[in-house]
């Protein structure tokens, strides 16, 4: 197992990748003569497709041995519209060879090299077509570390230098430690320093000459990472296919144990006979009667599995980071009923995952999702290949998703006659890219871990649908923060009615995002046409940085929506007269530029959707009744108001936020058993808050669901759509401070407060007026007076800021909460607080949080700028 290595070739198109996996098969002596791409006899490029077009369309496999070592290496494709299949290769990858082109801009280079880190994969690079004129070794090393990494290093040979061993001992402490003590820098050492990322080692070379491919694979193999296997069976699916006489393949590494012929494997469909264990090399295979742990091989006998399923005891899933971005409707062949066509089309998705197909159950419409033209191109040729049939295609249209922009606390409950459940979630939004994460925030005491368990397992068993266009969600972290099961009744789907319908809950309440697919471009047209160039980024809504020139042509690079630049290629290439190029590759989702245009021709009507139902189902009287959205938390049976503080204050910690002690949630919750309040001063605040001018624009533009609610729809003229989603848009900005809460949470102010609360208010008021006059917002800071007998309560205007003392029972989260709710629609309102509860209250009602120690850094970041730009504060 130890000399066993499983090495994928990965590289952008066109930058020799296939000629290099030839090279090295010739070198190893499995050739006896070097295929060539353009002379469409390469051994791996065997389908008939690969040939006619010249580049790589299906991973293949080739076995090799050098050095004592079995190397299987993966020819992966290298056009981006099929970057999902070589995703798929990369979770049973040892090492990656990265092949780049001396010439290559590494736009999708980029993307691959990111992509290669983030699986963990040690990555050597092997840098093409040296032979040709003009190449410059230590132009391209300097560009290689500029835009990769700063691990790249030239390893031409083993004979390395001190300045060599001196880098090495930057970029790595074992290392170091060797340097520092006049040792040799030992093989074992730069092996180990290479498995983790830290040294990525670099080869020149010409795969058509095969020159410094021997020098390649001796780097390989020499500086491999070592696995360490369990003895317990498993394996890991990274593809399916098949073999053209009707077997199905399932492709695997082998990841623990042995797999022998007739064994039962355990998948996560039921128990499957394996009936052969096919090795490939090229078209051909061998039959195994047994594979090792790090074995590449195909099974048959084993069906339903999908490429990152897992067999015996490996686990984790596979979230794949390369997804389509455009669907296409399906045109079936003429004659063909639609179900004898989407079932040809679920077979072929078998085999290429990433198709995802759809179909409308009202109108029988099949859809499929694509990378782009040359995979849907591929796709119709599959079809006619396989089923000896052809397909059409509708035109292609934007794959969006949705999100939210703020915390929202969910509520699904279950309950017809003899069910019961009921969920309670926190959702936040995620990072960018970070899909959908789940956790649990509660204690077995309270709802047992069978039942935890399958809340999850709910949550990311499917794709919810957002509220804005029925679009996938993603970007989002859902925490589990409550629930409850009945001993008798409870059974395991009434959980997953329960969560559904507590996503959907948490929607209908929650600022939704919609997002669109955003590509990174690199533009080449003749220096002439800069000025008509930047002119189209522009009004495509693009946004570019500073043109490179080179020669008598201008480079530009820059990011823009997929919808508006997906077809300027064409364009480029008629006003430049065939000299232009443009590329692009996908690059992520960011907020829509059109959203209000886009959910307006959606018409998605999310009450309509009866699949996915916001309301819940409560018992009353012995039957079921459906109650909507906005009355299930009233009626919600557990209370979760503490483990909302408990989730956010942890979340707080990690954020580094350190608990003062002063419990501003207790205090609220004591005045809210308060009785006799009355509100103080909320004309005269309404006044400052109307007759301040301050503007603020969103870089988001979150959209509120503002349909029926809880009042009886308007008939006749007065009548209008239920379900309508409108921008938020740009407001007067206005910031409330909660003021003790903020002096328990700053070190300096919590420190004077040990020995003079009062001196430590009137700095929080100083250095409050400070800010204020450098940002120029309304600025409210608040705080707690409701411990004094009699108190009325007070509004002072405290040179530019307004300080507000609350009545007697009446906290300052208190008093935030009823501003918030009353002036949260008209204006833009962020609320500075630690407080965890308090920071789903005023997102419910529409306000942002700023957490106590982001306003520390934000004024003190404000208090550098005017020292630097000579104002004294």
């Amino acid at each position: 197992m130890d000399n066993d290595l499983v090495v994928g070739i990965v590289a952008h198109v066109d930058s020799g990748k296939t000629t290099l996996a030839e090279a090295m098969l010739y070198t190893c002596g499995v050739l006896r003569k070097q295929g060539r791409v353009d002379h469409g006899d390469s051994m791996l490029d065997d389908h008939a497709i690969e040939r006619e077009r010249g580049i790589t369309v299906f991973a293949k496999q080739a076995v090799v041995r050098y050095n004592e070592v079995n190397i299987t290496l993966l020819d992966t494709p290298g056009h981006v519209d099929f970057s999902a299949e070589t995703e798929r290769t990369f979770q049973v990858m040892d090492l990656a060879i990265l092949v780049i082109s001396r010439n290559d801009r590494l736009t999708h280079t980029r993307t691959l090299f990111k992509l290669l880190g983030r699986y963990g994969i040690p990555t050597v690079i092997f840098v093409n077509k040296m032979d040709l004129e003009g190449a410059d070794k230590d132009a391209l090393i300097a560009m290689l570390t500029s835009k990769l990494s700063e691990g790249i290093m030239d390893f031409h040979d083993d004979a390395f230098d001190e300045e060599d061993m001196e880098y090495m001992a930057y970029l790595d402490d074992e290392i170091m430690d060797e340097f520092i003590s006049g040792e040799t820098v030992s093989d074992e050492s730069i092996r180990k320093a290479v498995a983790v990322g830290k040294i990525i080692p670099l080869v020149f070379g010409s795969a058509l000459k095969n020159e410094g491919v021997d020098r390649l694979l001796e780097v390989c193999t020499k500086y491999r990472p070592k696995r360490n296997y369990s003895k317990e069976f498993g394996a890991r699916v990274y593809k399916i296919g098949n073999d053209g006489k009707g077997n199905r393949l399932t492709h695997v590494k082998i990841t623990g144990g042995e797999l022998k012929v007739r064994d039962t494997v355990q998948t996560a469909y039921g128990e499957y006979k394996v009936n052969e264990i096919r090795r490939y090399n090229g078209h051909e295979y061998e039959n195994l009667q047994a594979a090792d742990a790090g074995t590449i091989c195909a099974l048959t006998g084993i069906d339903k599995i999908g490429a990152g399923d897992t067999l015996g005891a490996e686990n984790g899933e596979y979230a794949p980071i390369m997804l389509p971005v455009m669907r296409y409707a399906i045109i079936p062949p003429q004659g063909t009923d639609n179900t004898i066509c989407y079932r040809n089309m679920l077979t072929l998705a078998s085999e290429i995952p990433e198709l995802n197909i759809e179909k409308d159950e009202e109108s029988g419409e099949i859809s499929v999702q694509i990378m782009g033209d040359v995979q849907l191109e591929i796709i119709q040729r599959l079809y006619k290949d396989r089923f000896d049939a052809e397909i059409g295609c509708g035109k292609g249209r934007i794959v969006y998703k949705e999100t939210i922009g703020a915390p929202v606390h969910a509520t699904g409950h279950f309950e017809p006659l003899r069910h019961y459940a009921e969920v309670h979630l926190l959702m936040e939004p995620g990072e960018a890219g970070s899909g959908i994460s789940v956790a649990s925030f509660v204690s077995v005491d309270d709802l047992a871990l069978n039942w935890q368990r399958l809340i999850m397992t709910h949550i990311t068993e499917k794709v919810h649908k957002g509220v804005l266009t029925g679009s996938a969600l993603t970007d989002m972290k859902i925490t589990v923060i409550g629930g409850r099961a009945h001993t008798k009744h409870t059974e395991g789907g009434d959980f997953r009615q329960a969560t559904y319908r507590a996503i959907r809950q948490g929607l209908m309440q929650a600022e939704s995002i919609l997002l669109e697919p955003q590509i990174a471009f690199t533009l080449t047209v003749p220096i002439a046409e800069t000025g008509r160039a930047i002119s189209d980024i522009s009004r495509l809504k693009g946004t570019s940085g500073t043109p490179l020139t080179e020669g008598d042509l201008c480079t530009i690079s820059g990011v823009a929506p997929l919808k508006t630049m997906r077809e300027y290629g064409r364009e480029v290439n008629n006003y430049t007269k065939g000299r232009g190029n443009f590329n692009y590759e996908i690059n992520g989702y960011v907020p829509c530029h059109d959203a209000e245009e886009v959910i307006d021709e959606r018409g998605y009507d999310p009450d309509a959707d009866a699949e996915n139902p916001s309301s819940s189902v409560f018992c009353s009287h012995g039957a079921g009744i459906i109650v909507p959205w906005y009355e299930v938390e009233e009626m919600a049976h557990v209370n979760v108001d503490d483990k909302l503080r408990d989730v956010l204050k942890n979340d707080s910690a990690k954020d580094g936020q350190k608990d003062s002690g002063f419990d501003p949630v207790r205090m609220a919750k004591e005045a809210r058993t308060a009785s006799g309040s009355r509100d103080i001063s909320m004309e005269e605040i309404e006044n400052i808050y109307m007759n301040t001018y301050h503007k603020s624009k969103e870089e988001l533009t979150p959209y509120r669901y503002i349909g029926y609610g809880n009042k009886k729809p308007a008939t006749g003229d007065k009548a209008q759509k239920p379900y309508v989603y409108k921008p938020v848009e740009a407001k007067d900005k206005y910031l409330l401070v909660d003021g003790y809460n903020i002096i328990f949470a700053w070190p300096h102010l919590k420190e004077i407060a040990a020995d003079n609360l009062d001196g430590a208010r009137e700095v929080l008021i100083r250095e409050c007026s400070n800010y204020q006059g450098s940002v120029g917002c309304t600025l409210i800071l608040v705080f707690d007076a409701y411990k004094v007998k009699g108190n009325p309560g007070s509004v002072k205007h405290e040179d530019n800021i307004y300080v507000v003392y609350t009545k007697e029972a009446e906290t300052a989260d208190q008093y935030i909460e009823k501003t918030v709710h009353k002036l949260a629609k008209k204006h833009d309102i962020i609320v500075a607080t630690s407080d965890g509860l308090e920071q789903v209250i005023i997102f419910g009602e529409g306000a942002r949080r700023m957490p106590a120690m982001e306003l520390y850094e934000e004024m003190n970041r404000e208090r550098r700028r005017l020292n630097e730009e000579g104002f004294v504060q």
